[in-house]
């Protein structure tokens, strides 16, 4: 089994957290699907605790991190510019070597059935797919003809599964586990550190590529101490700190 994650974004305690409930279910194998820091107070920690998992993707803020970013709103871009400071500061042995982990990920993955990217087939590092694309039948089309079976993305942070014939499944319509089939699907695995779907638990998502089953998983973790630690950063907005509290 695998366990699938996405969109940390510097959040310490929520990794920490999944993590831990990741180990308790004896599950070895993590993927992630990218954006290890933006947004959060510890980017340095975030990137350390992933290094060694068998596959971690590029998000968009790793990028605007190692680059300028690029379509960023002005909070987000304050939170990217000072995660790079945070990266060019303390031990520079150290510093380089988490420099050089983000410029050497790559931004897909395919595994059989099985593709792995950040924002969607299309456009790995940058499309987002929401739930209401389902009514953008050409988007949704485009997309699906580049998926050979499952595709497995972050990106917007909202969980749920997106079936060929154009419905979205949230994971509360999920009882236990959901059977992938012979129709492709494109599953969102939701985010660790700043969900976005009214819950403010942390989300991902276990994957049995044996009996092609998937289950989300929701940990609860200390976002307040998260968000005091956004409130004592000037260069990051209260609003970061803020939205965890809500899932939003």
């Amino acid at each position: 089994m695998i366990a699938i994650i996405s969109d940390i974004h510097g959040n310490l305690e929520a990794l920490e957290a999944v993590l831990a409930d990741i180990k308790q279910r004896d599950i070895t194998t993590i993927y992630c699907l990218g954006d290890i820091v933006g947004y959060g107070p510890n980017p340095r920690e975030c990137i350390d605790l992933v290094m060694d998992f068998p596959l971690c993707l590029l998000g968009n803020h790793d990028q605007g991190a190692l680059f300028d970013p690029e379509g960023f709103n002005a909070g987000a871009e304050r939170a990217i510019f000072w995660t790079r400071k945070m990266l060019e500061s303390g031990e520079p042995r150290k510093n380089e070597h988490r420099w050089e982990f983000l410029g050497e990920l790559p931004r897909m993955k395919r595994e059989g059935d099985y593709l792995y990217v950040h924002g969607s087939a299309r456009n790995p590092l940058n499309e987002y797919v929401f739930p209401e694309d389902i009514y953008n039948q050409r988007k949704m089309e485009r997309i699906f003809a580049l998926v050979d079976k499952y595709c497995f993305q972050g990106h917007t942070h909202i969980p749920g599964v997106f079936t060929e014939n154009l419905n979205f499944v949230s994971p509360t319509e999920i009882n236990e586990h959901y059977q992938l089939g012979e129709q492709k699907v494109l599953v969102n695995v939701g985010s660790v550190g700043q969900p976005r779907d009214g819950d403010n638990r942390s989300c991902y998502v276990i994957l049995d590529q044996d009996k092609k089953t998937l289950q989300y998983i929701r940990v609860d973790y200390d976002f307040g101490k998260t968000s005091a630690k956004i409130y004592d950063i000037p260069d990051l907005d209260n609003f970061l700190g803020d939205r965890l509290k809500d899932g939003r």
